[in-house]
Order: C-alpha cells, then sequence, then structure tokens
C-alpha cells in the first residue's frame, strides 16, 4: 500500500504533486541501513525514527531508502518546469503512524518501511516505474 500527494496529481515545480507518467529510478539510497533511518537531504542522519521522536517533531518523515525518480517524458516530467528528479521525488519509507492508502505526501510515493526495503532490494538504478 502507498500514499501519494496530498494536492493529487501534477507534474508542476513546487505544486507539491505526484507526477504522472513514465518514469525511471535514477538512484538508490541507503543500502544497508537499520528500518526507520532518518534522512535529511538524501543522506543518513545516523538516527532511527522512533515514536517518542515523532511526538517531539512535526514534518515529513524520509525514512529506510530512497528509491529517487527520474522522469523519462520530455515536457511532461523531465526538463524544464516539470522535471521530476528536480523536484525531488522519492519513493521511501514513512512512519508507521503514517495512513498508507490516503494521499498524504507533498508529492513523494510513500510506503512502509518493510515495503521499500524489499523493493530497494528488487530494483536496479534504471528501473521502470509509471505513476498513473
Amino acid at each position: 500500500m502507498i500514499s501519494t500527494s496530498k494536492y493529487g496529481p501534477g507534474e508542476v515545480k513546487n505544486s507539491f504533486c505526484t507526477p504522472r507518467g513514465k518514469h525511471i529510478i535514477r538512484a538508490k539510497i541507503g543500502d544497508g541501513q537499520k528500518l526507520g533511518t532518518i534522512f535529511k537531504e538524501r543522506r543518513s542522519t545516523g538516527e532511527v525514527f522512533s515514536d517518542k521522536r515523532h511526538n517531539f517533531q512535526e514534518g515529513d518523515w524520509i525514512l529506510t531508502r530512497i528509491l529517487w525518480l527520474s522522469g523519462v517524458e520530455i515536457g511532461k516530467n523531465r526538463l524544464g518546469d516539470v522535471d521530476t528528479m528536480q523536484r525531488f521525488v522519492y519513493i521511501h519509507g514513512v512512519p508507521d503512524q503514517n495512513i498508507l492508502g490516503i494521499p498524504g505526501s507533498k508529492g513523494c510515493i510513500n510506503m512502509s518501511n518493510n515495503d521499500v526495503k524489499d523493493i530497494f532490494d528488487a530494483v536496479v538504478v534504471g528501473t521502470p516505474v509509471h505513476i498513473e
């Protein structure tokens, strides 16, 4: 189960929408990290998410693994104001408290930490991803 943008689908920069169309996995980040590892700007902070931390800090958590997406359709989700990679759209893990199956992200595709780890382990850079 996943969660996409609470702002709906869309491709324009700064819209916080989930981009549609054909993409590839441009980069895999977090190999070997513990489940729940916290990432900031695509780097591990060295910390693991906990319920206690969730109670004291609001925000959009990026946990466990990152699959950084890049659009492949020029003018739709690649280059210019619609470039998925330049928008930093990822497939990534989120806290268990997040409700999956209901739109709630700021453009990323959110998954459970176990699911994102399993997908991370099963794909390679360049794997196609189609978002509808």
